[in-house]
């Protein structure tokens, strides 16, 4: 899809006045749950790291500090909401939402950080060890904060769902996990008591090891939004499928997503049309491709461009249909696009989409050769467009 855009064939769309009011109502659902969530894990971190005191427990209080680092994330997480929820302004027409990758980015240097020392004091008990003490008390407490984890994996995978906040689903499955983690402590602790066999020093560097991994993975995922990644799959095919809803429209191409945070989503694309359509009848179909995209995915379209389809030209025709069998006889070459030929100028142009397994240039001579040899009295003009989407 294309690199670049046109401003010559661009119409350009503010985005739908109800687009903030939809970003601010997940952000108080974002909100609200982490709420849930800060009072959970706080309330958890306190008893446990009270029976790991008391029971000399290194894997219950490396626990406790885990839910810790839970609650800790969800303040930042609704410190990044709040101020990617703020309206747009003069220095920032396009809203604060990216605000909200630099607090998961913080999120995940917590946890890694938590991760680290975790696996730190771990390996002094494993040189050190001291006799762990559990009483049915403890037990039974660790066994209820297994319990609430499970159901606060479920609320917040729920609410994450219903938000459609990744971060929110990733906190769901951190706590899932959590559970499993607590789990474990549960049967180390069960285990001495049967046979006096500790084991917790290495649970709690097993905790400590998943718990990187954790952060290691949140930090990656956010460092991608944050440099830009791939658009989804699915949102570039539910797009197109409402543009070729259109009748006249022959094709969708070069779209390209631009994201400004979560929820934020602005969007061109080229459409291919009839040669023969006016102006009017161009302006009323992009009209209402933008408000089909929008009222279907989302997604801001603020800016359709236009290519020619030619009509009215057989000779035309026969040349396309020849040039994109050359060219798509090649693995690399994805797509051609934005046909056009004017056999009484002898001059054509059209676009070719390259694969990332090939070097742009080396494909551009390669095909320039080949159309060339075809028609060596035609001037040819190829743009080379990147798979982007």
């Amino acid at each position: 899809m294309a690199h670049r855009l046109n401003p010559n064939n661009s119409k350009q769309q503010s985005a739908p006045p109800d687009l903030e009011d939809a970003v601010r109502s997940r952000d108080q659902i974002i909100i609200c749950t982490s709420m849930v969530g800060i009072a959970a894990n706080l309330f958890l971190a306190l008893f446990k790291a009270v029976i790991g005191i008391l029971s000399h427990s290194i894997a219950v209080t490396l626990d406790a500090v885990n839910n810790l680092s839970d609650a800790l994330s969800s303040v930042i997480t609704i410190i990044g909401a709040w101020l990617a929820g703020r309206r747009p302004d003069r220095e920032h027409p396009l809203g604060h939402g990216r605000t909200e990758y630099l607090s998961a980015i913080m999120v995940a240097a917590i946890v890694l950080y938590a991760g680290i020392t975790s696996a730190a004091e771990s390996v002094k008990k494993i040189l050190h060890p001291e006799v762990p003490a559990y009483s049915n008390l403890s037990l039974l407490i660790i066994a209820a904060a297994v319990m609430v984890k499970i159901l606060l994996g479920s609320y917040f995978k729920a609410r994450g769902r219903e938000a459609s906040s990744a971060a929110l689903e990733a906190s769901g499955a951190d706590a899932s996990f959590d559970a499993v983690l607590s789990l474990s402590v549960l049967a180390c602790a069960i285990l001495f008591r049967l046979t006096g066999i500790s084991l917790e020093a290495f649970v709690g560097v097993l905790i400590s090891v998943f718990i990187i991994k954790s952060g290691i993975g949140m930090m990656m995922e956010t460092v991608d939004d944050i440099i830009g990644k791939r658009a989804d799959p699915e949102k570039v095919r539910e797009i197109k499928k409402l543009i070729m809803e259109e009748p006249q429209v022959r094709g969708a191409y070069d779209l390209f997503i631009n994201n400004y945070g979560p929820g934020r989503d602005y969007a061109s694309v080229h459409v291919e049309l009839p040669d023969t359509m006016t102006v009017e009848e161009v302006d009323q179909i992009t009209r209402r491709v933008q408000q089909k995209v929008y009222s279907g995915t989302g997604v801001v379209l603020t800016g359709v461009g236009v290519y020619s389809y030619n009509t009215r030209d057989e000779e035309a025709a026969r040349i396309r249909n020849t040039v994109m069998e050359t060219i798509l006889q090649h693995e690399w070459a994805l797509q051609v696009h934005a046909f056009s030929a004017d056999t009484k100028a002898k001059k054509m142009r059209f676009d070719v989409v390259f694969s990332f397994d090939i070097d742009h240039r080396e494909g551009y001579e390669t095909i320039m050769k080949e159309i060339g040899a075809l028609y060596p009295d035609y001037t040819i003009t190829i743009t080379s467009d990147m798979d982007i989407a």
